[in-house]
């Protein structure tokens, strides 16, 4: 069975001499996993679209079960990511995480569109900080994957808005700086109004317009924060692609 598709290169690994087994995010099949033989001659037809990060059309082969890459064409190959280290190792890291969220042979298209928007804003909008970025990133994919944090008011006394707003990383909920007893054991980490109030946009707010907003340092700093932490806790794992994105910017 043949099918076309368009797909985001996630992952790709070196196998025998000139082969490459690789991690596809398509649009109609979800996450697929399928191998792509040649794509490391010299020449090879379908090289350019089996890169890492690449967004392709593709025409995959499936036998037994098996997927094999027979035709690749690359539409966009981000090239104002692959030209800065910074950016590239936040994509890589953005992939990864999609990697993980995303199910084998499950449709999740607005996860899909998520990591292709933020591509494009590491790709052409250098105004965005890359933390905003990331933080945009790891908030939105986790509601999409079943992760959404409860940001309605505080969990515990009701208060809408919570005073002193926190949000608890193992329960993924808000509650009052007061109601902390109540609100279960683990770590709780402070969010301004500011940052709030972006959290809200990002989860709930249109997904066209993820990026259209601006926040200060210190917010940025809280929301990004947390973001992170909030991943690390509901996973329960890391990622060596943000280890090194972090070791660029200089950051523990």
């Amino acid at each position: 069975m043949h099918v076309t598709t368009k797909a985001l290169v996630l992952r790709g690994v070196d196998y025998k001499e000139t082969d490459k087994i690789l991690t596809l995010f398509t649009r109609d099949q979800g996450k697929l996993t399928a191998s792509a033989r040649g794509c490391r001659k010299k020449g090879s037809a379908i090289a350019a679209g089996c890169q890492l990060l690449a967004w392709s059309e593709m025409v995959l082969y499936d036998y037994q079960g098996r997927w094999t890459v027979k035709e690749a064409s690359a539409e966009r190959l981000f090239q104002g990511v692959r030209g800065d280290i910074q950016r590239l190792a936040l994509a890589c890291y953005l992939a990864e995480v999609s990697a993980l969220l995303a199910v084998e042979g499950l449709p999740s298209p607005e996860l899909l569109s998520l990591a292709l928007n933020c591509l494009h804003v590491l790709d052409e909008r250098p105004d965005k900080p890359l933390a905003l970025v990331k933080a945009v990133f790891e908030w939105k994919a986790m509601a999409l994957a079943g992760y959404e944090p409860l940001i309605g008011g505080c969990a515990v006394c009701g208060a809408v808005p919570p005073e002193e707003p926190r949000f608890h990383l193992r329960e993924g909920v808000l509650h009052c700086a007061g109601c902390r007893g109540g609100a279960g054991d683990g770590i709780s980490m402070p969010l301004s109004p500011p940052a709030l109030a972006a959290l809200e946009r990002i989860v709930h707010g249109d997904p066209k317009r993820l990026f259209s907003f601006r926040l200060g340092a210190a917010p940025l700093e809280q929301l990004a924060g947390t973001a992170e932490a909030y991943v690390h806790a509901q996973l329960e794992r890391g990622f060596s692609t943000l280890d090194y994105y972090k070791s660029l910017e200089g950051l523990p």
